[in-house]
């Protein structure tokens, strides 16, 4: 075991049965993650949004999310940036050369793992700030989340992704970034593409925000909203830890 091991409290729930009814039970288990052998992917962080509520949500993030990302590299934690559609901005960076240089990989086959709906209508885009038009706002990955040229990786691909943690001995997953119920969970370096490949993946539960308007099923707060979703990805895709458990 390394001598700096990540100590996480892995949150999850499960299904269970008292008195004749089911019922979910939250379940945290302590366990150490070799940071070596960790990766955490940040998960389309990007520099503006058509939501102007969702950049606010971020803004807000952003400091401790450096921070975090910051304690995880100092410890032998491999980052991994992936802000989608903005690579063309990153384009003979040296951390995106580093990931464009590892030979690729056959990724291997999909586990057939159910997939529920999710708990929150987000058919309308997921806006709670008024805007109707969605349109790619984004360039590059938000300039207060800062890139390590000389240790971090630039990819936005989830086959590449995979090779990478093959390449560097990555057995572990940790994923903070936006938005819960889109990107984090459908990207193909999500959740749900890693799960399926067999990667053990724990999303950091405090630092991720849905998309998600109030107007919309099930008519809870936005908070709310973010927090079914992180509930439903404990329940059926993978456990949570806090942000606390990656800091020193």
């Amino acid at each position: 075991m390394a001598e700096n091991p990540l100590d996480l409290k892995l949150r999850r729930q499960e299904l269970a049965r008292e008195n004749g009814f089911a019922l979910w039970k939250t379940i945290t288990t302590g366990t150490r993650w070799e940071p070596e052998r960790t990766a955490l992917v940040l998960c389309d962080l990007w520099d503006a949004h058509w939501c102007r509520g969702a950049v606010e949500r971020l803004n807000a993030l952003t400091p401790r999310m450096n921070e975090v990302t910051a304690a995880c590299r100092s410890r032998g934690v491999l980052i991994v940036h992936a802000p989608s559609d903005t690579l063309d901005f990153y384009r003979d960076t040296p951390a995106r050369n580093r990931a464009e240089s590892v030979p690729p990989v056959d990724t291997p086959p999909d586990l057939d793992l159910p997939d529920p709906q999710l708990p929150v209508d987000a058919s309308d885009e997921g806006a709670d700030t008024g805007e109707t038009e969605t349109f790619r706002a984004w360039s590059r990955q938000h300039p207060d989340i800062i890139i390590d040229q000389e240790r971090d990786l630039i990819s936005d691909n989830g086959a590449q992704v995979y090779a990478c943690f093959r390449h560097y001995g990555i057995r572990y997953m940790l994923m903070m970034g936006v938005h819960t119920n889109m990107c984090i969970l459908h990207r193909t370096f999500g959740i749900k593409q890693m799960v399926r490949w067999g990667v053990p993946v724990a999303l950091v539960r405090d630092l991720t925000d849905a998309m998600y308007n109030p107007a919309m099923p099930p008519y809870v707060s936005h908070d709310e909203g973010t927090g079914l979703v992180v509930s439903f990805i404990e329940k059926h895709w993978c456990p949570t830890v806090h942000s606390s458990d990656l800091l020193p």
